[in-house]
């Protein structure tokens, strides 16, 4: 492979925003671009068909396999925090879902120093993004690269039987949760193209490699930003036992997530100087935001039997998964199509709450995330989490050593709010699901079991169950405040010819799933970088018009 001495660009992690970044820039034939990865092919039958989703997540191949400080607020537990180490990144590892956020995270980006981050700022890079499998609208488009679905459109009738326990609760139906209406209960949306994952790599990083003027440099390591006189000249890497230092014209473009993106720019120089003392790294350029706010989103899950055999416990055997991925391998279709997520809920978890902080997957199983079964015979789950926390952590470097991993923490549940907002979802949750529409099917319940009641019973199984949702985001802020790394054009404050681009300058974090976001925010960096923009698009947003005084629409119907 040649390696030029310089390029315009340099992209660093081929994830959700790198991929994104280096096929839109590259679309001028006149800009060179140096996109570097870590990790290596995508390739893997495992990566591609979607029922495998645990597995690349739990594979040192293709994840890094980070973990937190033991969590004070939750019994000292190391938490797992899984990040892409492969072409497409964790786009190429996660479970596929499909969620914007609620409008209104997007105008509380604004509302925080966002400039020009609002919902009508963002909505017309999620059209331009997607590749809608329905109706195109004012909410949703068909042109863009990736593909948006709802698996195998909720062919097992426990999709449909959560969706009407949640109506028969009180709450809202949506037809589209990331159209008009995040609000209530529907179809869930995946990133599954033709059968197949529709990572970023599949669907932006593919196309671009047709192009001579970008160069893909893939098991390299990244080991620091060059800076001179505050501006960002460089990129050293290193590359099959050799170290490079390459060149930029333009601009050096951080896309290595929430972890990596913070870690980078401290082997860089540039963060906390009591931070990089403690390292042992010279401090080139003091901002003590970056690795700070640093959110992510929990989630436990309530297991119930089945008393029906109509669930996924029973294709768990080696035969049925055999004949599962031959069929997949030959139709691309059937169970290896669908990540299993087909139906959802978005509620909010107390009256004067504007919009929804609480998020349903439902999975006709019972199982683990590693994709064991939790128990003999049939059951169902619906995994729940509190999806606004007010409790905020940190990534800092602990060595001048890239390969010595950061240190993690969430403090995850440290603000009482965020304690209440569990106890919130085990009580709602039950009700719901113990509604008329679920009685044909609802067994006994599993997890966390009738016994678990009080507030001191719900804390202590939520503080030994509750699992990372593997969003881990906003550690390099986007704003104006003193926390703030990068401003709303994406450029890192006090240096010149330098962005970060991915989940990590979140403001916030958006009630939902991050990949879509993520994608959003570097269709619309690409703009910024490129200097055009697309106008701003005002829709109806709508929801509970009475969230002021009630918590759902409706009287339940139990």
């Amino acid at each position: 492979m040649n390696i030029q001495a310089t390029y315009d660009y340099i992209v660093v992690g081929a994830g959700s925003a790198g991929c994104v970044i280096a096929n839109r820039l590259t679309e001028d034939p006149n800009s060179s671009v140096l996109l570097i990865e870590t990790g290596g092919s995508d390739k893997s039958i495992f990566i591609q068909m979607p029922t495998a989703l645990s597995i690349p997540m739990n594979t040192k191949k293709y994840a890094w396999q980070f973990e937190s400080q033991p969590e004070p607020y939750l019994n000292d537990r190391k938490m797992h925090c899984p990040r892409g180490k492969v072409l497409g990144g964790s786009s190429s590892i996660n479970g596929m879902v499909y969620v914007r956020g609620h409008a209104k995270d997007f105008d509380e980006w604004q509302q925080s120093g966002a400039t020009d981050w609002d919902y009508s700022h963002c909505l017309p890079y999620f059209k331009k993004a997607e590749s809608w499998a329905f109706k195109a609208n004012d909410y949703r488009a068909k042109e863009g690269p990736l593909g948006v679905n709802n698996g195998n459109q909720m062919q097992n009738p426990l999709y449909q039987a959560f969706i009407d326990a949640g109506t028969d609760a009180g709450y809202l139906a949506t037809d589209d949760y990331n159209g008009e209406q995040q609000e209530g209960f529907g179809p869930m949306h995946m990133t599954v193209n033709n059968g197949r994952r529709a990572s970023t790599a599949n669907a932006y990083l593919r196309p671009a490699m047709q192009r001579p003027n970008l160069t893909v440099i893939t098991h390299a390591v990244a080991h620091k930003v060059l800076l001179k006189d505050k501006t960002a000249v460089g990129l050293r890497f290193a590359h099959k036992n050799d170290i490079h230092e390459i060149k930029v014209n333009k601009e050096v473009i951080l896309s290595a997530g929430s972890i990596g993106s913070p870690h980078l720019l401290q082997l860089s120089g540039i963060g906390s100087k009591a931070v990089l003392d403690k390292a042992g790294i010279e401090c080139l350029h003091e901002l003590n935001g970056v690795g700070e706010n640093l959110q992510d989103h929990l989630e436990f899950y309530f297991q119930f039997k089945c008393t029906q055999p109509i669930t996924l416990n029973g294709e768990l055997d080696w035969w049925s998964k055999l004949k599962i991925g031959v069929r997949w391998i030959l139709n691309k279709d059937g169970l290896g199509s669908t990540n299993h997520f087909e139906s959802c809920g978005f509620i909010r978890s107390k009256a004067g709450i504007e919009w929804p902080d609480l998020q349903y997957h439902f999975l006709p199983a019972a199982m683990r995330y590693d994709g064991k079964e939790a128990f003999a015979g049939h059951g169902f789950q619906v995994h729940i989490g509190h999806n606004k926390p007010k409790s905020r952590g940190s990534v800092k470097i602990v060595s001048a050593q890239p390969d010595v991993a950061p240190q993690i923490s969430f403090n995850y549940l440290q603000h009482q709010d965020d304690i209440q907002g569990f106890r919130d979802c085990v009580r709602l949750t039950r009700e719901i699901i113990n509604q008329p529409a679920l009685d044909a099917y609802r067994g006994e319940e599993i997890q966390p079991g009738m016994h678990i009641d009080s507030d001191t019973e719900i804390d202590s199984f939520v503080r030994e169950s509750v699992e990372s949702a593997y969003h881990p985001s906003c550690s390099c802020k986007m704003g104006t405040d003193e926390l703030s790394v990068v401003d709303p054009q994406t450029k890192v404050h006090g240096i010149q010819g330098l962005r970060v681009v991915d989940s990590s300058i979140f403001p916030t974090i958006p009630n939902g799933n991050l990949n879509g976001p993520t994608i959003m925010l570097a269709e619309r960096a690409a703009d910024l970088i490129k200097g055009h923009y697309l106008p701003p698009e005002t829709v109806k947003v709508t929801g509970d018009t009475q969230w002021q005084v009630q918590q759902r629409a409706n009287k339940p119907k139990r």
